[in-house]
């Protein structure tokens, strides 16, 4: 079988997917939600029997809805900004309804811990994380998305004993600047610039020691004529701030006034139609216009393991955690290799291919830190019964 590492200049080269805006544009739409409690779930997957409230709209009738005007085309883009990134969560009976329904299936991760660590019994756990949201709060300024000290050490001592990546679409000097531990994988961009380690790693070997992989590279003079021409356009919204993130760029609207939103999505549209060769995919209170090609989240989590001497093996298990629709490819690769699982981030019910969920960085940092006890506790019982074996081996010896 041809390793993922070998096929990625393959990919790279053939399979740029030319869009044009219309396309870029229903991509946004399918995210869409209908629900009445602010839910949403993604088109391409059929409404969950039995309790919950999910409502999907199928591809084929989107598509039949869609005017050609660029004022529906317009409407489809803040009808997403809103159902991705509602500004209130209103306590209703039919949300803590379905709250309910979901956590049946997606239980807390602190609650199902012993669950979690016995499914990965004999195997080597590998982790990765998401950063805002996950290890940082959410913040109205992303430059000062700063996580705590406490956050740092725990992340810290996880990876003395797991290997560790922080997988972010921030650039991967920014989140670098974050999160200052030179022990980690960083791969930023939506995982189109990824790094290993440079010190305190005893996951390193051989060629793959400093990791360094850029699968949109030739893109990035593109990326930097849109980031100037963002600015330009959006300087007129208040709130507006555009971030350059090297193979992509963010256009986050946290600090946008609602009623402007339209006003937003009519400049980064007018922005994008001249760049077929980018797409626009959305996170919360955030636009990401990136390359269009096949590689994600979801891709960087493969490579890493791949790099880390994982690929095809039964005895890996990869944990991911995060809190954005951009960790869903994550999830989705881990559901399908049948290894690990995915943790979601969130306090409100969301469609996800995650197994588990967490409400907030508080308690994904609990979690880190009980997986960290529990281990040094496994290594100390190991050493225990080792130490016991030497002891009988040496006094029958004599």
């Amino acid at each position: 079988m041809v390793s993922l590492i070998e096929q990625i200049d393959k990919m790279t080269s053939q399979n740029v997917l030319v869009s044009d805006a219309t396309k870029s544009e229903i991509n946004m739409a399918i995210a869409v939600a209908v629900s009445n409690s602010a839910l949403f779930t993604t088109a391409a997957q059929k409404p969950p029997v039995g309790p919950g409230g999910f409502i999907t709209i199928s591809r084929k009738k989107l598509l039949q809805n869609l005017e050609i005007s660029g004022a529906a085309r317009l409407n489809t883009w803040v009808d997403s900004m809103k159902a991705s990134s509602p500004t209130h969560i209103k306590s209703t009976p039919s949300l803590c309804q379905d709250q309910s329904s979901w956590i049946l299936h997606h239980p807390s991760a602190l609650e199902m811990f012993e669950q979690i660590t016995k499914a990965s019994k004999g195997k080597q756990i590998v982790m990765f994380l998401d950063y805002d949201g996950t290890l940082s709060p959410i913040v109205e300024d992303p430059d000062r998305a700063f996580m705590s000290d406490a956050m740092r050490a725990t992340v810290r001592k996880l990876a003395r004993y797991f290997p560790t990546a922080i997988v972010s679409g921030r650039c991967r000097d920014k989140v670098y600047s974050f999160v200052r531990l030179a022990e980690l994988y960083y791969a930023g961009s939506h995982g189109m610039d990824i790094k290993g380690p440079s010190k305190g790693s005893k996951y390193k070997n051989g060629a793959h020691q400093a990791v360094l992989f850029q699968p949109a590279s030739e893109f990035v003079p593109m990326i930097d004529e849109v980031y100037k021409a963002l600015l330009e356009k959006t300087k007129s919204t208040p709130g507006a701030k555009v971030e350059h993130n090297k193979f992509c760029v963010s256009v986050h609207f946290r600090c946008v006034d609602e009623k402007r939103w339209s006003e937003l999505a009519l400049q980064v549209r007018s922005v994008l139609k001249d760049y077929p060769k980018l797409r626009l995919t959305q996170g919360r209170k955030v636009l990401e216009i990136r390359p269009t090609i096949k590689w994600d989240k979801g891709k960087a989590l493969e490579f890493l393991l791949e790099s880390l001497g994982f690929a095809n093996c039964t005895d890996v298990f990869p944990v991911y955690i995060g809190d954005d629709r951009t960790d869903e490819d994550a999830f989705k690769v881990l559901r399908e290799r049948g290894q690990g699982f995915g943790i979601l981030v969130s306090k409100i019910p969301k469609d996800t291919n995650a197994s588990y969920s967490l409400q907030e960085p508080s308690e994904v940092m609990d979690f880190l830190q009980r997986l960290v006890r529990w281990k040094r506790l496994s290594l100390r019982r190991q050493f225990r019964v080792r130490r016991r074996f030497e002891e009988m081996a040496t006094s029958l010896a004599n």
